[in-house]
């Protein structure tokens, strides 16, 4: 497609360097496979969005001039964002997974679009990601209020679908809950934006997390990076991120890494291996947000595992040098990841605010007391660290 528009070609520094990311970009994914399955189980939740969706769908079929196409993709992903996120914060829903589902359907919606169908694979592996980054939250974060700090939050979309596609996650629940919202400690105010990650290996893999993360690691204004996801039985604070992937778990596209506790496996960052140490440590203001009261403890979690060691609780970072990271602090999953390249992103950047990752206690599928509780505490503790940052 001759026009194709130039916004898209230039705008992903970031993006993808490879088709890796999928086999093809016409191919419904095992996330959208699942989309007839959540309609009928959960109509109210899946299909929330549907109306957007098909107003989407029409002005897709109707465009003319097809140098507009990124424009329309970026403007109804973000505008699914801005209505999920208010809808979630009017009703008290306490819940967020039709932002989801509906964000599926609107990639379902794209890919199976005439005018998508004419443009070559990278064309459409890139327009594909801006629908991604801008329905995440990417395109909606701009700190206005006149506030003291500015802190950036991330939450995950829910996972383990195949297990029980109700499933909801608190740390996304969380994200949507608070962005927007001013806060205040004694004295002192702080402004939140979030953004929602992707529960993808290969989104990880293609620099997904660096892309959205980086502007705000330049960004002198912003005070505190909290990346947060679902974890254990209570709060845990994660001390010490490691490098390698070992969780056998699958993401929610349905693939596994092959990595296993004997044998832990480096991400990778734009088709390469992701260049760190095995371990950082987060900079987080773990005393501060420890007087986050609740239904929960808030645990400050040095907790690994090493191929050299096994499973020991860490004091200093000093005492994994020379260890092979299996497990950090988060774990061997995503989670662990997203606080690893967000604290390697803190050093390269050379940031000193408090950057780390918060894992919320455990829920089984949806329990609206229990997950307004989990948001409530995580909503206390970002307040504690005001004075902090």
């Amino acid at each position: 497609m001759r026009h194709f528009n130039k916004h898209l070609m230039l705008a992903c520094s970031f993006c993808l360097s490879s088709l890796s990311y999928a086999q093809s970009p016409t191919y419904i994914s095992y996330e959208e496979a699942k989309i007839a399955q959540a309609v009928k189980e959960l109509p109210l939740i899946a299909d929330k969005y549907q109306r957007q969706v098909a107003r989407f769908s029409a002005e897709l079929t109707s465009l003319k001039d097809a140098s507009k196409v990124t424009s329309l993709v970026i403007e109804h992903a973000s505008k699914l964002w801005y209505i999920a996120r208010n809808d979630v914060q009017r009703e008290q829903s306490f819940d967020g997974r039709s932002l989801y589902w509906g964000r599926l359907q609107l990639s379902k919606a794209l890919k199976v679009s005439a005018l998508f169908h004419q443009l070559t694979p990278v064309q459409q592996q890139q327009l594909l990601w801006q629908l991604e980054l801008a329905s995440r939250g990417n395109e909606d974060i701009d700190f206005q209020q006149n506030t003291d700090k500015k802190i950036v939050i991330t939450g995950f979309d829910p996972f383990f679908l195949h297990r029980n596609i109700g499933q909801a996650n608190p740390s996304g629940i969380a994200a949507l809950s608070l962005d927007g919202m001013i806060i205040e400690h004694q004295g002192q105010t702080a402004e939140i934006q979030a953004l929602m990650i992707p529960v993808r290996f290969a989104d990880f893999d293609q620099g997904m997390i660096e892309s959205m993360l980086t502007q705000h690691f330049k960004n002198p204004d912003v005070d505190m990076i909290v990346t947060i996801s679902m974890g254990r039985e209570h709060f845990d604070l994660e001390r010490f991120p490691g490098l390698r992937r070992s969780a056998e778990a699958p993401g929610n596209r349905g693939f596994y890494t092959g990595a296993n506790s004997k044998a832990p496996l480096k991400p990778l960052l734009h088709d390469e291996p992701l260049q760190g140490p095995e371990f950082v440590e987060f900079s987080l203001p773990v005393k501060a947000m420890q007087q986050a009261q609740g239904a929960y403890q808030v645990i400050d979690n040095g907790k690994v595992e090493t191929l050299e060691k096994g499973k020991f609780a860490a004091k200093t970072l000093a005492e994994l040098a020379q260890q092979t990271s299996v497990n950090g602090s988060g774990g061997g999953y995503l989670s662990n990841e997203i606080s690893y390249r967000s604290i390697l992103l803190r050093d390269k950047y050379r940031r000193d605010f408090p950057v780390g990752h918060i894992h919320t206690p455990r829920i089984s599928s949806y329990e609206q007391p229990q997950v307004k509780a989990i948001v409530e505490q995580i909503k206390a503790m970002l307040q504690y660290s005001i004075s902090e940052i």
